[in-house]
């Protein structure tokens, strides 16, 4: 059985051979490495073989693992799951990139409850790229109005799209939802030329990560390739 630290450089090699056979710059794909579920134990391994940034979906959980691993103080934090009101200031003040925003409510809140010294909340946008009613995320009608809103917002920066396509979709349908993604925000690009912050495509996970890197994915979500699978799967 591979460790961590090996897994960890399975999936580095993979995200950067990717990255070569799309024609795209050495390091523009960054590895979240998903690590709900799992213990800081864990994620130390994944540290020592140098993987710095952890999503968390579940705000307690997290909570307990960035107090476990104050002493690595290269972490970099990022919540990736559904945000409720009540949970907003507790995810302003711990963590660094916000994946997982679909409203303004929600990003009002987290700029507000940001700590005035503390630098801008990178957030993104999560997009309901196939509208499936089981899923989060805005509408990509609804994307552009949004966006302005957010953009005036203080002590936030509005980074990209974050999405979750349908999985079980065949690969010419998964990557029409990647170009999607992609071409919205590209579309934001254009609607504020002067902001070049707009550089965020969270998207692609364990089993469509190159599709995802040829659409134009930053971010690539592994969790299981990483740290197995978790009981239960």
């Amino acid at each position: 059985m591979s460790s961590i630290a090996d897994n960890v450089g399975t999936v580095t090699r993979r995200i950067q051979k990717a990255t070569r056979n799309a024609g795209r710059e050495p390091g523009s794909v960054n590895l979240l490495a998903v690590s709900k579920t799992r213990p800081a134990s864990d994620l130390r391994a994944a540290h020592s073989a140098g993987q710095h940034a952890f999503g968390e979906n579940y705000l307690q959980e997290a909570l307990e693992k960035i107090d476990a691993l104050s002493d690595l103080r290269d972490l970099e934090w990022h919540f990736i799951g559904p945000i409720q009101s009540n949970k907003t200031r507790q995810i302003a003040q711990a963590f660094d990139w916000v994946h997982s925003v679909d409203r303004l409510k929600i990003a009002r809140r987290l700029s507000e409850q940001r700590g005035e010294s503390a630098p801008p909340l990178n957030i993104c946008l999560q997009v309901n790229v196939n509208e499936e009613t089981s899923k989060a995320g805005c509408l990509l009608a609804d994307l552009p109005a949004l966006a302005r809103d957010i953009m005036d917002l203080p002590n936030i920066h509005l980074r990209g799209l974050m999405a979750i396509p349908d999985p079980d979709q065949p690969d010419t349908e998964l990557r029409a939802s990647f170009q999607a993604l992609a071409d919205a925000l590209e579309q934001l690009r254009r609607d504020n030329p002067g902001d070049s912050r707009l550089d965020t495509l969270s998207m692609g996970m364990s089993g469509d990560l190159d599709l995802a890197i040829e659409e134009g994915a930053t971010w690539v979500r592994i969790g299981t390739a990483i740290f197995g699978a978790r009981d239960g799967q």
